[in-house]
């Protein structure tokens, strides 16, 4: 209020005053600073950083853990294995990010808090809500559906190193701290095979799909959607040309079917640097980008990670 308007409230001596005060006042609550925020525009909203919630077999669970002092340790049980799970937040709230098996059953789930000093882990419940996952009917190369023995020893090598690779948690393989988990889609194309179908190949029913496929060119180049590190390049019978990334906490993303693998094992990679190109090698029908994405050793879709 000014030092006028305050002076004619306060000593009210004349109506030529009086007036001069009541058109000051209401030239001041019509200040735009003053007036109720009635007509506010709103404040946009914050930007995402975590991956799309999706209570499903093959989605991600978001996990208040509430809050304290450092960062809790968490963990699920996958068999007779107690996998570490990624935690994020701060001393106000932390959160639990978990991947859900495409085998889950409908139904209570839980994951298990550890206790700072020893004390008692605390369990923190969900609910995975049911899924129903289209099927696909292809047709491949009759070798990579009825194994020949040779075959099928070099696949179960593969599968044993694989589980090696799956198995990486670190904290910081690119020596930052990822501002978001939110990824860019790695190759421009068309996606023709999404998450979680059910394959069967030459009328024989396989495993669901564990990734999402674009359709591609061969050799067309892919780039890294996130911050990460090489764990894995190979050459794989399913597969084929094969590369692993590393995000940090269990975050891991493959890319499959390459024609072409431009780094190594330890190279660390920025979003957006070219890696790899897309291929038709190893179980295929044509060249595309196999994509996929895991968190604490599971398989979950892509597609949650990639903004809408």
């Amino acid at each position: 209020m000014s030092e006028s308007a305050r002076t004619a409230l306060v000593h009210p001596t004349t109506p030529i005053n009086r007036r001069r005060a009541l058109i000051g006042t209401a030239g001041l609550l019509a200040q735009p600073a003053l007036v109720a925020p009635l007509h506010a525009k709103p404040l946009p909203p914050a930007p995402t950083v975590w991956p799309q919630a999706l209570q499903v077999p093959g989605g991600v669970a978001r996990l208040s853990l509430g809050p304290a002092p450092t960062r809790p340790v968490a963990q699920v049980r996958q068999g007779d294995v107690d996998v570490p799970l990624r935690v994020v937040g701060d001393a106000i709230e932390w959160t639990a990010i978990v991947g859900i098996p495409l085998a889950a059953a409908p139904g209570d789930a839980f994951i298990t808090v550890l206790a700072e000093g020893g004390g008692s882990p605390r369990l923190v419940h969900y609910t995975v809500a049911h899924k129903q996952y289209k099927e696909q009917h292809l047709k491949v190369s009759p070798r990579t559906v009825d194994l020949s023995p040779e075959d099928q020893a070099r696949y179960e090598r593969e599968r044993d190193h694989q589980a090696q690779v799956m198995a990486t948690f670190t904290e910081q393989p690119a020596g930052v701290a990822l501002p978001s988990l939110r990824m860019r889609v790695p190759v421009p194309g068309r996606r023709s095979s999404s998450f979680g179908l059910r394959r069967v190949f030459n009328g024989q029913p396989r495993n669901p799909h564990s990734g999402m496929d674009i359709a591609a060119a061969t050799g067309t180049p892919i780039v890294a959607p996130l911050p990460g590190r090489v764990i894995d390049v190979g050459d794989y019978f399913f597969n084929g040309g094969t590369v692993w990334l590393d995000h940090g906490q269990g975050l891991l993303t493959m890319y499959c079917h390459l024609s072409s693998m431009d780094v190594r094992v330890g190279d660390v990679l920025q979003a957006g640097d070219a890696f790899c190109k897309v291929g038709a090698t190893g179980r295929v029908t044509g060249p595309h980008l196999h994509w996929g994405a895991m968190l604490n050793r599971t398989m979950v879709d892509p597609a949650l990670f990639v903004p809408a």
